[in-house]
């Protein structure tokens, strides 16, 4: 059997001004990065600004086991059956992060038969935006820190900077760290710490921004530091949010692939979805809806983290809806929130299948709440047994849902026809999309209706530390953000090791944050932490390069 990175180094790509050809996009609209990569121009954009917008499906799902089930695979998959099926359909994704490459998952660019391509590029250096978000986050703490250093005209109080620096890595010995040690020509000391740059504000401006004066007003609007005198310090007061503009305006533009059959892929921004927002970029986003009948998006992990951002965060401040919402249940993951082990997902257990299917149940009732119809992507393992892929079918009927066996691992687009046309056929309700908080609403109250209605929680506990930052939030007037919960992502509550659907839990939280230059306010709950660790077998101990400069091992 192929290994994915096999299958995408046989494929047989199509230059990427044919693949913009199917799309109506000319060759000056393309700035090329090679044959078989390109960004897509702002002339674009703005030529088909008055085009109006096709459907958009987003792919979520349950809770994941460790190893991920299959959303992005899903994703392209549906994608390349939409166009079995004759519709005109992008595919709008995120970036993979070198974190997760290089740690437990590997690459992060569908499987199987379902990949987006060249996928060696896309999971590695791709067209450079992940080093140009590290580079702009970087530079406004050398400048903050140079401030410090060129006498502090500001008066910041170094033991209230906010800002951290940041790397696309995993690198648990860089969460806390200490800066300026030396001597006084390197600069002011100070407790300092880096976050992977996919949990950066900056990543989550780059991805909110409607353009370049929108993306300068954000990076201005950086909560960085406080003064002695308790006054807030921005990134605009150190005058850096132009220089970090330029540094972000290539990467601002949505970059444009292919799928393994040829269908467009628009990869884009990369936010984590169980510690930022979860959701590719909202100009990529809007320009598919502009170029194809139906968008394909993903949002990263469960409903409960991603879907959930997605629809309150980014619909909200882009003004877009989605037609119909598919949600992503494998046998393995229902059967590990049934109670198995990870390394025992794959054998047969109908016992633990029943018990996990309540995880499921409570994934489709979230994406209800939206007002949008729901259809059940069942992913097809090649473990799974035809008697519990039936048992799972005949919940699904049971309880009214729709639902369709996707094979698009094995079998690419032809293994989603079924679930393509259930999709059309989804779209074609008329739709009554609804938030699920106003965003007025006091902090707590936005957090409270959350943690109640999406993850089932009895009420939320908050640690004097969270309390007294929502007291600051309030005193400085932004309180009325969007909120955006750092939450694991195995379970429902703030607890990993409680699967399935908990009952009765508080939701704990620690910290809370400002993201004024994204508008959202971040809510940190449980163990979560912004910068990962390797695992104990990182997958970079498998990667490797030959004479010819042939990538094995990269999923």
């Amino acid at each position: 059997m192929l290994s994915d990175i096999e299958i995408a180094q046989g494929a047989s790509m199509l230059p990427i001004s044919k693949v913009a050809e199917k799309l109506g996009i000319g060759e000056d609209e393309l700035e090329c990065y090679g044959k078989y990569k390109a960004k897509l121009s702002d002339a674009l954009m703005a030529r088909l600004r008055d085009r109006p917008d096709g459907k958009l499906v987003l792919v979520t799902a349950i809770n994941p086991t460790p190893a991920g089930e299959g959303k992005t695979t899903t994703t392209v998959g549906l994608g390349q059956a939409m166009q079995k099926i004759g519709k005109k359909a992008v595919i709008a994704l995120r970036e993979p992060s070198l974190g997760p490459v290089f740690g437990i998952k590997g690459g992060a660019a569908g499987g199987g038969y379902a990949q987006v391509v060249p996928m060696e590029d896309i999971n590695l250096h791709f067209t450079g935006d992940m080093h140009a978000i590290t580079s702009a986050n970087n530079l406004l703490c050398a400048m903050l820190d140079n401030h410090l250093q060129q006498g502090n005209a500001l008066g910041i109080d170094p033991r209230r900077i906010l800002f951290k620096r940041c790397l696309d890595m995993n690198d648990r010995a860089l969460r806390s760290t200490i800066v300026g040690l030396g001597g006084k020509m390197n600069g002011v000391p100070r407790e300092d710490g880096f976050q992977i740059t996919v949990a950066s504000e900056v990543m989550a401006i780059l991805c909110l921004a409607s353009d370049i004066t929108d993306l300068k007003r954000r990076l201005g609007d950086i909560l960085v530091a406080y003064k002695y005198d308790n006054s807030p310090v921005y990134a605009r007061d150190l005058r850096a949010e132009g220089a970090m503009a330029a540094l972000l305006r290539d990467a601002l533009k949505p970059n444009l692939v292919q799928t393994l059959e040829n269908t467009p892929a628009i990869v884009h921004g990369g936010p984590f979805a169980n510690i930022a927002h979860g959701c590719n970029s909202v100009r990529a986003t809007k320009l598919a809806l502009k170029l194809a009948d139906y968008t394909i998006t993903e949002a990263g992990f469960g409903s409960d983290l991603g879907a959930e951002k997605f629809l309150d965060i980014k619909c909200r401040y882009a003004g877009i809806a989605p037609s119909a919402i598919v949600l992503v249940a494998t046998l393995r993951a229902l059967k590990y929130n049934g109670g198995v082990e990870k390394a025992r997902v794959g054998e047969p257990n109908g016992e633990a299948l029943r018990a996990g299917l309540c995880n499921l149940e409570a994934h489709i009732e979230n994406m209800q709440k939206y007002g949008v119809p729901v259809i059940v992507a069942i992913n097809k393992f090649p473990t799974d047994t035809a008697g519990e892929l039936e048992l799972l079918a005949e919940y699904c009927r049971r309880r009214g849902a729709r639902f369709a066996l996707s094979e698009v691992f094995e079998r690419g687009g032809e293994g989603g026809v079924a679930l393509a046309n259930a999709v059309v056929e989804a779209c074609e309700e008329p739709g009554c999309f609804k938030l699920l908080y106003d965003e007025k609403a006091p902090i707590k109250e936005k957090v409270e209706t959350i943690a109640r209605e999406i993850y089932g929680a009895a009420g939320v506990v908050y640690s004097p530390a969270a309390q007294k930052a929502i007291a600051g939030i309030e005193a400085l007037g932004k309180a009325e953000l969007p909120v955006c919960v750092a939450k694991t992502q195995y379970s429902l509550s703030d607890d990993p090791k409680k699967l399935g659907r908990p009952q009765g839990f508080e939701l704990s939280v620690k910290d809370v944050r400002l993201s004024a230059g994204a508008g959202f306010i971040v809510v940190y709950t449980g163990d979560i932490m912004t910068m990962p660790g390797l695992p104990k077998v990182p997958a970079a101990e498998h990667i490797d390069v030959d004479g010819d400069g042939i990538i094995s091992g990269l999923f």
